[in-house]
């Protein structure tokens, strides 16, 4: 299982990943994150309209698939 927080030096890589799963972050948004599961979380509860909690558990969820 990949971890956000032990990916950070991959974040190029996984960026496309990301883009798949949540299609609506664009590219300034995952820049902003890097890695960064909170930052994450934030930018995918802005875009998705969904509450923190639904967001982390929505990257664990991936973290858990990859």
């Amino acid at each position: 299982m990949m971890n956000l927080d032990q990916i950070e030096g991959k974040w190029t890589q996984i960026k496309g990943a990301l883009r798949q799963e949540w299609a609506k972050l664009t590219e300034d948004d995952l820049e902003f994150a890097r890695g960064s599961r909170e930052k994450l979380a934030g930018r995918i509860q802005e875009r998705y309209g969904v509450a923190r909690e639904d967001a982390l558990e929505q990257i664990q969820e991936w973290e858990a698939r990859h």
